[in-house]
């Protein structure tokens, strides 16, 4: 019995004393960065002992630490059942808003705020409550692009970040990997390339970057490539070695020689003790954009800008300010040809962790910050955009569910339908007209058309058969002038507004609508009288009326087609009345139509006003008050015509 409870305290013994071991040993893999390891170390703890508060502490936060936020919350639940903390409270927010429980989120914050009275705690623990409310309903910045996982490129590990230089695509990925990083337990990175035309990837063959080798036992990522292709940025870093350099950085290879050089640290990094990644070039080359945790910015990761220098380092760099920058991380910067700049971030309201958002100018001059929206986004990281055709066409990076590994490279397009082509033609008939006598065709006539402002859209001379054929654009407005040597000049308005279909109901990619109208050309005799229709005067009056003036507007366009004729307007009278009295009213009349015209932008040297009173009646003795009214009329003839 004795020796029995000897061996029982033995193993007791041996049981605490391998337990303190092994929570040492996670103490040192948590402490040293290797995340993945203190994880699997502490779980063997927890199977054990599930109350265990130091290893629901370090499980959680080496989850949050490696940037798997989602997977913490179990931990950070067990951790506020034994002592709830403001900090276990918001992480665990944080933990349910990158795995899309917003509500459950929203919980977490709030009740985070009871257990402390920091203003900054409070403030950035409401900053979280709002974005989650900020990102419900974000509307899809490019609506008809289409998002699709590059399968044949993407392998079970690690794919990201691709870039397009000079016909080749060039790519972060775990493929072909030596080792395991310690901090989350995937394969260690490399740089790799492939020839590539836009979206389209020779994926068979894929080859590790030849500009320089890839260095074993730590992670080389996220690849920048000058526009002249002479200069290649990326971030190395992760190394296990105590030798090696504490933190990543930014690392530059130059085109030297017909060769790049070894890479070399940069001295944009300033400080080895500092975090620097995800550089990215200016579309000119001038400027590097990156992310780092250097002091002095907005919290977590900020990106900042760096200026070319005379001797092609880069330096001066500062930080973009609040507006791009938060209390989150910014990382992957792009700026865009037009000046739009690009950036993933978790801080700004969003889906979960990081998303895609642009910043640009609104209306009224100030830089915003835009959501790209769910057909881009989701409630795991997206980053990494880059252009093959700006704006319609490139790749993101993403680790969303449903792909083919860890981060997967997904390639987008723009699927705006092609909007169904509606082409109007045109025929434009030309005719003479000559009193008493049907119309006839009128050949070789001059028309020209056109469009809304007033700028020439075509012009030709009427065929055999009296054609002109024109196309114009649908739902527009135009003007045809048709004119010929002994003929008035006409301009016509025309209007293609209601004349087309919805191409909304059209099957067919182009339809042509045929259409016809006709311009019928008076001939321009000198002293030939042309009598204006349905000019009327109130009794014993020389007032233009209203309907009068929308007959002499007729007239207003004749004389402005025709700008070298000039003209005798008259007015006659009936036969009743003196001949006094007749003279009179009708010079009256007849100046009264001329300075109507005058008013409307006819000088008054191109027109004589002439009142021939009852002297060239049209109908002797006229008995009837309809024969009265063909003699009270208004006329014009041209006088003159200069060449």
């Amino acid at each position: 019995m004795k020796n029995h409870f000897l061996w029982i305290c033995l193993l007791l013994l041996v049981g605490v004393s391998s337990c303190k071991s092994l929570q040492e040993k996670g103490n040192e893999q948590y402490l040293s960065g290797q995340y993945q390891y203190a994880i699997n170390t502490f779980s063997q703890i927890l199977a054990n002992d599930s109350t265990n508060q130091e290893a629901n502490q370090i499980i959680a936060e080496s989850y949050r630490l490696s940037n798997r936020v989602e997977d913490a919350a179990p931990y950070y639940q067990k951790l506020i059942e034994s002592e709830p903390t403001f900090e276990s409270y918001y992480r665990l927010g944080l933990s349910l808003k990158a795995q899309g429980k917003n509500e459950e989120a929203k919980a977490a914050f709030e009740s985070a705020k009871g257990f402390t009275q920091e203003d900054r705690f409070l403030a950035e623990t409401q900053r979280q409550i709002e974005a989650i409310k900020l990102a419900e309903g974000i509307p899809d910045y490019w609506p008809m692009h289409e998002l699709v996982n590059y399968k044949d490129l993407n392998t079970a590990g690690a794919d990201y970040a691709p870039v397009i230089s000079e016909d080749f695509i060039y790519f972060t990925s775990g493929r072909q990997a030596s080792g395991l990083y310690p901090a989350d337990g995937t394969p260690y990175t490399k740089l790799f390339r492939a020839r590539a035309d836009g979206l389209k990837v020779d994926v068979s063959a894929v080859q590790a970057l030849p500009e320089f080798n890839n260095e074993e036992g730590l992670n080389q990522a996220a690849i920048a490539i000058s526009p002249d292709g002479n200069t290649i940025i990326y971030a190395r870093g992760n190394s296990t070695s105590s030798k090696d350099l504490p933190e990543t950085a930014l690392f530059a290879s130059y085109f030297r020689g017909g060769g790049f050089t070894q890479p070399i640290w940069m001295p944009v990094n300033e400080d080895e003790f500092w975090w620097n990644s995800t550089p990215a070039f200016s579309p000119d080359g001038s400027e590097l954009y990156f992310a780092s945790n250097r002091p002095g910015g907005f919290g977590g990761i900020d990106i900042y800008k760096a200026t070319k220098l005379a001797n092609g380092d880069f330096g001066n760099a500062l930080n973009l300010g609040p507006t791009i920058n938060t209390p989150g991380n910014e990382l992957f910067p792009r700026m865009a040809p037009d000046g739009k700049f690009f950036f993933s971030s978790d801080g700004h309201p969003g889906y979960g962790k990081l998303d895609l958002f642009v910043a640009e100018k609104n209306e009224a001059g100030k830089q915003v910050v835009i959501n790209l929206g769910e057909n881009f986004n989701s409630n795991n990281d997206d980053f990494g955009i880059f252009f093959t055709e700006y704006p319609k066409a490139g790749y993101i990076s993403s680790n969303r569910d449903g792909g083919v590994g860890d981060d997967d490279i997904y390639f987008f397009e723009d699927k705006t339908p092609k909007p169904k082509i509606v082409n109007v033609l045109l025929n434009v008939i030309t005719k003479e007209r000559i009193a008493g006598e049907p119309d006839k065709i009128l050949n070789q006539a001059r028309v020209v058309l056109y469009d809304g402002n007033n700028k020439q859209a075509g012009g030709d001379f009427s065929n055999t058969n009296g054609r002109v054929r024109f196309t114009l654009s649908p739902n527009a407005d135009f003007t045809i002038i048709a004119s010929k040597t002994g003929y008035f000049s006409k301009s016509v308005p025309y209007t293609t507004k209601g004349k087309t279909p919805d191409p909304a109901t059209l099957i067919q990619e182009v339809t042509n609508i045929t259409l016809d109208t006709t311009i019928v050309l008076d001939q321009l005799i000198l002293d030939r009288s042309i009598v204006l229709e349905n000019i009327y005067y109130d009794l014993n009056k020389a007032d233009i009326r209203p309907d009068a003036a929308l007959e002499l507007d007729k007239l207003v366009q004749i004389m402005k087609d025709n700008p070298s004729i000039r003209i005798e307007l008259s007015s006659h009278a009936d036969a009743r009345a003196t001949d006094a009295y007749n003279d009179d009213l009708t010079q009256r009349r007849a100046q009264s139509a001329v300075d109507y015209l005058v008013s409307q932008g006819i000088a008054s040297e191109r027109m004589i006003a002439k009142g021939y009173g009852k002297r060239q009646l049209i109908i002797q003795n006229a008995q009837t008050e309809e024969e009265h009214q063909v003699n009270r009329r208004t006329e014009f003839k041209v006088i003159e015509i200069k060449e």
